[in-house]
């Protein structure tokens, strides 16, 4: 209404303001004050009239209680063994849930990421790359990794798991390109594979993305297909050439104590020999001494002793013919057959078979043992 109308128009004498017709004075504090009253009893049940509605207070109860429940609910989180909870308040990270039993401020203040971290995960990387010495090679790698830092792994890397791919791939290719051909496809699988697993815990370390790697697994290289008979023909080669290795270790392993025995064999027949010569000389240095002795004491006596003693050795071990010329005949027969083969045996030669007995000599001219007596010497 306009302020110029009059007490008694529509708006029976009041003001925009709320004002009571003559009385200009402010609000009657008292009656607003027994208004709330009312509604707040209202809300549990009393108030002054009997003819309002109102709920029973079991109603307002339960609903408490079950305002309560559902606020310890979000305020109660239980981790599993397995898990870590992030706590983010207002979008801040503030802790990290151990497993058991947690309490945090409501979802509206706090937030409560679950991470596994006892879950191994894996990934594989499979590429064709180009070796040291210049040759290209198919390589498989499997990673396994796990979460080491719940907090890292959420925060500080947008996609952890894409990084640790690329990751991967680039230790590979490092690894591989550092690396020759013979190495990669024969003896150094192990050690490549500990290289690239050093290589990416030091990158992601870097990086602070909260990921242990626990192994790497490199498949057997292999070359690709275009040139694999050329590589196999190599391989073989490679395989032929240790097993003549092999084999000639062997033999040498074989003949060297073989050898040694043989040394040691000669050496201790040079030493005997060297003994039994020097034992002999020394004999027969005193055996001379002796003789000397016995020489000055009888010359005559010795001299004949010495001329019989060697006629013995000479006569001994050859074969001999007795002629009786007084009561023989004038024809005398010498069967040289048999001297000859005497003689050959004594070398050692094969004897020839004996004339003498086949022409049929008399058993009187055989050749016979040094049996008769020794002529004296002239003195």
């Amino acid at each position: 209404m306009a302020w110029n109308e009059p007490p008694g128009g529509r708006n029976g004498g009041r003001d925009p303001w709320g004002g009571r017709g003559n009385d200009p004075g402010p609000p009657d504090l008292d009656e607003l004050l027994r208004r709330m009253q009312r509604g707040f009893g209202g809300w549990f049940g009393g108030g002054p009239t009997a003819g309002d509605r109102r709920l029973p207070p079991v109603y307002w109860i339960g609903g408490l209680l079950i305002l309560l429940a559902a606020l310890l609910f979000d305020i109660t989180h239980i981790i599993d063994q397995q898990e870590r909870g992030v706590v983010l308040r207002f979008g801040r990270y503030v802790a990290t849930l151990q497993p058991g039993l947690n309490f945090v401020f409501p979802s509206l203040v706090d937030e409560v990421i679950r991470v596994n971290v006892g879950q191994v995960r894996s990934i594989t990387h499979k590429a064709t790359m180009l070796t040291q010495d210049e040759n290209i090679v198919d390589v498989e790698v499997a990673v396994q990794w796990r979460i080491s830092d719940p907090a890292d792994y959420v925060f500080n890397v947008m996609n952890p798991p894409e990084t640790l791919g690329q990751v991967t791939e680039s230790a590979v290719r490092r690894i591989i390109g550092k690396s020759k051909l013979d190495f990669v496809l024969t003896e150094g699988r192990s050690e490549i594979a500990q290289a690239q697993q050093q290589l990416m815990q030091k990158v992601m370390g870097d990086y602070r993305a909260g990921i242990l790697v626990v192994t790497v697994d490199m498949q057997p290289a292999k070359p690709p297909e275009q040139v694999k008979e050329a590589f196999d023909d190599a391989i073989k080669a490679r395989e032929d050439e240790q097993r003549l290795v092999n084999e000639a270790e062997a033999y040498g392993n074989e003949i060297r104590p073989r050898a040694r025995g043989a040394a040691a064999r000669l050496r201790e027949e040079a030493n005997g020999y060297k003994a039994s010569v020097i034992a002999r000389a020394e004999g027969e240095a005193a055996r001379f001494e002796q003789l000397l002795a016995e020489y000055e004491r009888a010359p005559a006596v010795t001299r004949e002793r010495l001329y019989l003693d060697a006629m013995q050795n000479v006569l001994a071990s050859t074969g001999k013919v007795l002629l009786d010329t007084q009561g023989g005949n004038n024809l005398v027969y010498l069967p040289l057959d048999r001297l000859l083969d005497n003689a050959r045996g004594a070398l050692g030669g094969p004897a020839a078979p004996s004339a003498g007995r086949e022409s049929g000599a008399p058993a009187a001219m055989d050749t016979v043992n040094a049996t008769a007596p020794r002529a004296r010497p002239a003195r």
